[in-house]
């Protein structure tokens, strides 16, 4: 996996599938993918996610100086409502992005209060587990369309080459209802290869247009009957750049439903 760009300042964005909040602290493949992606990329001076459990009707980005960590989940082990990820919000870069989504067309909203949820905290925490770069998240809005989200992303574009890590956190497939939680390890259904495979073929082509309209997919619906945890997909290859290619950075399916790909996005 070479994570190497053309400029010491410019990042890749990235998707990440953040599967369960246990991803915190299990043994996975993805927790040991995630143990040693943060030290492969150049260090960012601070991380924006868009984060599929981050949900407004207009653009919401935090400002919070000391975020919250938020447990916004249930049924699991008390450990894991203890953990904090004491990190720092960014005010400054959050107002900033603001002004750069309101030039886009968009009408963001900056939200002081606000803390970061699960799908912000659990893939960080892997990664940076130092909890010492400042953190803004971004909401997704699952009323909108894929392409609203990924103009959303094309606006955050020129912040990675200003040392911002863009990342978009949610799930490549993500059908809860249809999961086998009596398997951890199940093989993929063949519904969800019949998703994931055209999907991931498109974003290594750098074919956009089909990301888009992912609804043409096979069984697309069936893999995201809700969108939330999809469009953060469509922010991190917005902000992969015009013409961005996907490359696949991780790859694994739990419970046979829970595809969770990772992928880097740039032009180059």
């Amino acid at each position: 996996m070479n994570l190497s760009t053309s400029s010491v300042h410019r990042l890749p964005s990235l998707f990440l599938s953040h599967g369960s909040p246990m991803l915190a602290v299990e043994d996975s493949s993805t927790g040991r993918f995630l143990d040693q992606l943060g030290t492969l990329l150049p260090r960012p001076r601070a991380i924006v996610v868009a984060s599929a459990h981050f949900i407004h009707a207009r653009p919401t980005l935090t400002a919070t100086p000391a975020p919250d960590t938020i447990h916004d989940f249930g049924g699991f082990p008390d450990a894991l409502y203890q953990i904090r990820y004491p990190t720092t919000g960014a005010p400054v870069l959050a107002h900033d992005i603001a002004g750069r989504l309101a030039a886009a067309g968009f009408e963001p909203r900056v939200d002081d209060h606000h803390g970061l949820d699960h799908g912000v905290w659990v893939p960080l925490r892997r990664m940076y587990p130092a909890s010492d770069i400042p953190v803004v998240a971004l909401s997704v809005n699952p009323a909108e369309s894929a392409e609203w989200h990924y103009r959303l992303g094309q606006a955050l574009a020129p912040l990675r080459k200003d040392g911002v890590l863009v990342v978009g956190s949610g799930g490549f497939s993500h059908n809860l209802r249809a999961l086998d939680w009596q398997h951890g390890r199940a093989p993929a259904f063949s519904w969800v290869e019949a998703f994931t495979d055209p999907l991931r073929d498109a974003l290594l082509a750098g074919d956009a247009a089909t990301a888009i309209e992912w609804t043409a997919l096979p069984y697309a619906r069936q893999n995201h009957p809700t969108t939330e945890h999809l469009y953060p997909l469509h922010v991190a290859l917005g902000a992969g750049g015009e013409g961005a290619k996907g490359r696949l950075l991780h790859r694994d399916v739990e419970m046979g439903g829970l595809a969770l790909d990772a992928f880097a996005f740039d032009t180059d």
